[in-house]
């Protein structure tokens, strides 16, 4: 059975652990294999433990006490089609791609950013990431694209938008009847 709770401090290397792993995973052949390499579990515990001490809203799925992904979002940093919500993240390990935990994640953080009044929620996506598709199946609408610059590479992102967090909430009731 998944678990999706809210994460604590001391999640913080296995959110590093998955957040490492599901780069090197998702983007090689998009982000340069220098900057993959370079990713080190140890730095980003201490990155990931500083925002939780913090309060960032951050999810995390586990199976067994054995996280198996995460998301997190809060106010948009970007202001794309008027949003106020940002989904800033969400990875899980290879082998929890297309099991529906991102799914159940990505409705959890929607209802938790609605209940602190936030109305719409935007994400920023590598235009070449193989699992764009996933926000498009979750009823999110492209918006606009920009460039940023990853390890040297520029990159085309492309963003997100859905306009109504609380329809991304209610697809989340009407999927666990």
């Amino acid at each position: 059975m998944i678990l999706i709770r809210r994460a604590e401090p001391n999640d913080a290397a296995a959110i590093a652990h998955v957040h490492v792993q599901s780069w090197r995973t998702t983007y090689t052949g998009i982000v340069p294999d220098s900057y993959l390499a370079s990713l080190d579990e140890g730095e980003r515990a201490a990155h990931w433990r500083d925002l939780l001490e913090g309060g960032m809203l951050v999810l995390v799925a586990e199976r067994a006490g054995e996280v198996l992904g995460f998301a997190t979002g809060g106010k948009s940093r970007g202001g794309l089609a008027d949003c106020d919500a940002e989904l800033y993240a969400i990875y899980l390990l290879e082998a929890e791609q297309g099991t529906k935990i991102g799914r159940d994640l990505l409705h959890e953080l929607a209802r938790s950013l609605s209940q602190d009044g936030f109305r719409s929620m935007e994400v920023w996506v590598l235009a070449k990431n193989p699992a764009k598709g996933f926000y498009e199946r979750m009823g999110a609408e492209y918006a606009g694209s920009k460039e940023i610059e990853i390890g040297g590479a520029t990159l085309a992102e492309q963003g997100y938008v859905w306009a109504d967090l609380g329809a991304l909430c209610g697809a989340h009731m009407l999927s666990r009847s």
